[in-house]
């Protein structure tokens, strides 16, 4: 039986959230004299601390009340304070799946946690076996999977996950950057029957915002309400809500330039098939593509003479490079130059 008492770090749980000027009024008329602001320019009043505009629109999009969602610099936010509010630095412990998202792994050193990583099976899919021997760990808090997975691409089965959230009795974290990408369901709809379960998503993939930094988790009100409680109190500006709120009200051309990279994938896989020192292409279900190819490290630094960038993923997966799908000119450039480095 989950209970979020147990898995909250005291010193959480007894925190008083800082209230900031605009927790105090609410109001949006009057003349201000209470955060200390400049009184001259554009920019010179802080932003709405809780984000109401933009977690409004979400919650009408996403059919989930605003007391459901949090809103982060970026999903890392997310990942950082989920560290800093059920895992006691140099004590509990967090678990994840290799290879994945590296910023598990520094947000776990950054808080002194102790990251157990439990290595995929050669799909990339939870081996049950390997994580049963942690699951019930008492100092295990804390798992994170990255569904569609980063390097691999690929959605991690649901029976592994349910496997977790029924038996384990810490926070399960899952990363959902690429969903919007992927056929498969999001868990989001899911979060209202798992009380350990968060999920978190992006604007930084499939809307194009990586420059804006937003992230979105989505769980439990008690356990949003510690992630608020926790979080810098002007965490998100205004320019970078204005740009998530404008991106979700543009869902044709959402849709239409996620179209593009889908339909440019495919051409993508195709083409790369082609070329004889592509060894594999893994099955995906997001915006890149994992490539074997017969010697990484040298294709990637090929490949870079070109002005052709490609992220070497050779030390976590073997001679793979992961490739972005680009727009139609510059995958026919890339496409190009494999071709001429293949000769």
């Amino acid at each position: 039986m989950f209970n979020l008492e147990k898995i909250v770090r005291i010193n959480i749980l007894n925190l008083k959230p800082y209230a900031t000027a605009r927790d105090e009024f609410k109001g949006n008329d009057g003349i201000f004299f209470d955060a200390n602001e400049n009184p001259f320019g554009v920019l010179n009043r802080y932003p709405d601390p809780g984000q109401k505009a933009l977690k409004k629109k979400l919650s009408e999009q996403r059919n989930v009340d605003s007391e459901n969602i949090f809103i982060g610099n970026g999903s890392d936010e997310a990942i950082d304070l989920a560290y800093r509010i059920f895992c006691e630095p140099g004590y509990d412990k967090a678990l994840t799946f290799s290879p994945t998202y590296g910023m598990y792994d520094m947000a776990a050193c950054i808080n002194n946690i102790e990251l157990m990583k439990v290595p995929f099976n050669h799909m990339f899919q939870i081996n049950r076996e390997n994580l049963e021997k942690h699951i019930n760990d008492p100092r295990l808090k804390l798992i994170f999977i990255c569904s569609p997975n980063n390097p691999s691409g690929n959605v991690i089965n649901d029976a592994d996950i349910e496997f977790i959230l029924r038996n384990f009795k810490g926070l399960v974290f899952i990363d959902e950057a690429y969903i919007e990408f992927s056929d498969s369901p999001s868990w989001l709809g899911k979060i209202s029957l798992f009380a350990n379960l968060l999920v978190s998503q992006t604007f930084s993939k499939a809307y194009g915002l990586a420059s804006a930094r937003i992230g979105v988790a989505y769980s439990s009100p008690e356990i949003i309400s510690l992630f608020n409680k926790v979080k810098p109190p002007y965490n998100v500006s205004l320019l970078n809500q204005e740009a998530a709120l404008d991106a979700l009200s543009n869902t044709l051309v959402f849709e239409a330039n996620k179209k593009t990279i889908l339909r440019e994938k495919k051409k993508l896989r195709a083409s790369l098939k082609k070329i004889n020192m592509i060894k594999k292409i893994y099955p995906s279900d997001s915006n890149f593509l994992l490539v074997e190819t017969t010697d990484a490290n040298k294709t990637y630094d090929e490949l870079v003479k070109r002005k052709i960038i490609t992220r070497n993923r050779h030390m976590c997966v073997e001679n793979c490079i992961r490739i972005t799908v680009g727009t139609p000119e510059e995958n026919r450039k890339l496409i190009a130059e494999f071709k001429k480095l293949a000769g």
